[in-house]
């Protein structure tokens, strides 16, 4: 049996395939305090639900929030900074940008290091690498004692120009390492080598802030599926979505700030596939946000850098946007009495009111759960289920405040909601050029199917895909992701036949890194499998695009051929390229890759059109007819589990199923396909 666990904000998902390849789920609360604990029940409640025993586990997957809540919480380690003389205070000056511009209120981001346990290095190495100023014994010895008396549990090293010449940097860590090796280190040259010097010290300092928690974290994991008598080692994946292991995780957990987001994207482009779709935007909607991601042609958008909350990371990651709009997310009134939604949430616990674990604040779920669309007999889980008349005491409270009844207020609740998510599809595709019309939205996380109709229809989508089981899909995206990993190298050198060598020495240098990484990771020479990229720009730019290394030597024709793609990538993305102008290497990264064998994808036996087999009731829904009023109809009730290839669901209509609940709206229609995915048609506004 091969197993896949992810662990979201509200709840944990599970999703296993045995060896006949019949996949098997579970859903339960996620447990904050210790997110291994509900990795733990939710792998036992798989094995007993299938009698299958421990030992038969052959693969264990990961997605974890504990690096970003650590990081969003600000309640990770207490960490000193090593910098070079004079830059002590970098972190800080940062980019000099305003968190947002006309809001005279906005704060900055809590500086993770503060300038108490920021050290300054008597060192200097130059732009080329060339050491300026020796780091002596003596100062060595000066630091580690700074260090050991500030009482610092994580160190991060930062040393100016250290991606070009990292001596410094390491024999400061070794020295470290020796006199104090309970601290946890990490080095700017191993975590983020690259130029750019506040990026990189950030990306160094995060990973150093985190840490520790994660390393005891992936300990307790691994202690914890030992014990279940699991024979083989968890591994996690990481916000560029390869799965690596929980020693590589601690070395560098910076790498895993979007894990769970990551697993999804995978998981949405391996359905979407095989029902025969390749340009989709992913709608991962959860109890605490939504996450969106474009994939053109199969492959995902990507992104060397972005900020988590204010706080700049440089590593590669999945091209996730977020929202504050999940199923969680608080509706209130602000202060000049207009309706909002987001983006505090209730959370796993206590949750929306109707969790009946002691909300007591209006969530989407409660406005859903009003409006008819959530069944309050269906269990979100096998120990929670939903309390209806709490979810319309408090949609009841917030509707009061603005003069609405509950209905229309519920159906306000919703509108928000749907309008927050609507505005980050457009983000990841008009914002880049790209029309929504010309991709399938892919609806999942419990809460997607929900409002993925009336999202698409907002920005012109015309098709919406629910997989099979849309609630743990980013569970399932654990079970077709690669062991994969990146590395990124600065090179700065022009793109021409004179800075080739240089360009050789630093895919030298990436190849022995993927190598050593290939080792720790017990990867069989034969399944090991590298491609390089290079970040290019023209001259005087300020921003880079990567191009594919072509196979074959490093020579003039390379060259021409790098070059050549670069015009055409800079034409498609940015409407013009200069044919004449110099191009610069900026940097160049290796992806060391083992290909993982996707399960077997079930199909489902064809049906005889008669789908009154799946229907269990009809129920009265709210809708908004075609004048914008909001009233309740008799609406078909569907068991999905009961649907079969070719079955037709006419909207209105509720699909109810374990780990999730789609919507049809009226004029919209569900197919569903050979594989059990839902191909969703909009329609328009009857």
């Amino acid at each position: 049996m091969r197993i896949g666990v992810d662990v979201g904000g509200t709840f944990t998902d599970v999703t296993a395939v045995d060896d006949a390849g019949v996949f098997h789920i579970a859903k339960l609360p996620s447990t904050p305090q210790d997110q291994s604990l509900a990795l733990r029940d939710g792998v036992g409640e798989v094995l007993a639900g299938t009698g299958t025993a421990p030992d038969r586990v052959g693969y264990l997957g990961h997605g974890t929030t504990v690096a970003t809540n650590t990081l969003l919480e600000a309640d990770g380690s207490s960490t000193a900074l090593l910098v070079t003389d004079g830059f002590r205070d970098l972190l800080e000056i940062a980019r000099q940008k305003r968190p947002s511009l006309y809001d005279l209120t906005s704060r900055k981001p809590r500086i993770l290091v503060p300038r108490s346990l920021t050290f300054e290095v008597a060192e200097r190495v130059g732009a080329g690498g060339e050491v300026l100023r020796p780091l002596e014994d003596a100062e060595i010895d000066r630091v580690v004692r700074a260090v050991r008396d500030s009482g610092a549990s994580a160190v991060a090293l930062c040393l100016l120009h250290s991606y070009r010449n990292d001596a410094h940097e390491v024999a400061l860590a070794d020295a470290l390492a020796a006199a104090l090796p309970e601290v946890y280190l990490s080095r700017s040259s191993e975590v983020a080598p690259e130029f750019r010097e506040y990026e990189r010290m950030s990306t160094t300092v995060i990973n150093a802030f985190v840490g520790p928690r994660m390393r005891r974290y992936v300990s307790r994991l691994a202690e914890r599926t030992a014990r279940l008598g699991i024979p083989v080692a968890p591994r996690i994946i990481q916000s560029g979505g390869g799965l690596v292991s929980p020693e590589s995780v601690a070395r560098r957990p910076v790498t895993t700030l979007l894990s769970g987001p990551s697993a999804g994207v995978a998981g949405a482009a391996w359905v979407a596939e095989l029902s025969g779709h390749k340009n989709l935007i992913t709608f991962d909607m959860g109890g605490t946000s939504t996450d969106v991601c474009l994939i053109k042609d199969g492959r995902a958008t990507t992104t060397a850098e972005r900020s988590i909350e204010g706080y700049v990371v440089r590593v590669p990651s999945a091209g996730v946007h977020t929202v504050g709009a999940g199923g969680g997310s608080i509706a209130g009134v602000d202060g000049a009495g207009a309706l909002r939604v987001g983006p505090r949430s209730a959370g796993a616990r206590p949750g929306p009111a109707a969790y009946g674990q002691g909300g007591d604040r209006a969530t989407v779920t409660d406005a859903n759960v009003v409006l008819g669309r959530l069944n309050p007999g269906q269990g979100l889980s096998s120990s929670l289920y939903l309390d209806a008349p709490a979810a319309e005491a408090v949609v009841t409270a917030v509707a009061a405040r603005i003069g609405l009844d509950t209905v229309d207020g519920a159906a306000g609740v919703v509108r928000l909601a749907n309008s927050h998510m609507a505005r980050a599809v457009r983000t990841v595709s008009v914002e880049i050029g790209e029309d929504p019309r010309d991709y399938a939205l892919v609806a999942y996380g419990g809460a997607g199917p929900l409002h993925a109709v009336e999202v698409a229809r907002e920005v012109g989508i015309r098709t919406v895909l629910v997989p099979p089981h849309p609630g743990t899909l980013c569970a399932l995206g654990l079970l077709v992701s690669d062991i994969r990993t990146e590395f990124v190298q600065s090179v700065l050198a022009p793109l021409s036949v004179g800075g080739l060598p240089e360009l050789s020495a630093a895919l030298d240098r990436l190849t022995a890194t993927a190598g050593e990484w290939y080792e720790r990771e017990g990867v069989p020479e034969g399944q090991r499998r590298s491609t390089f990229t290079l970040a290019l720009r023209y001259r005087r730019q300020n921003f880079e695009l990567d191009v594919e290394l072509p196979p074959g030597p490093l020579d003039e024709d390379a060259v021409a051929r790098l070059t050549h793609s670069f015009h055409a990538l800079h034409e498609r993305t940015y409407g013009f390229h200069h044919p004449d102008a110099g191009i610069r290497i900026v940097g160049a990264t290796v992806t060391a890759c083992q290909a993982v064998a996707a399960p077997a994808a079930e199909t489902l036996p064809a049906g005889d059109g008669d789908v009154s087999r799946a229907l269990t009731e009809h129920r009265d829904v709210v809708f908004r007819d075609a004048a914008g009023d909001h009233s309740a109809r008799p609406t078909p009730v569907y068991r999905r589990e009961h649907l079969m290839q070719g079955d037709r669901v006419d909207g209105p209509a509720v699909i109810e199923q374990m780990d999730s609940t789609v919507v049809l709206v009226p004029g919209s229609h569900g197919t569903v396909d050979t594989y059990g995915t839902l191909i969703v048609e909009v329609g328009t506004d009857v």
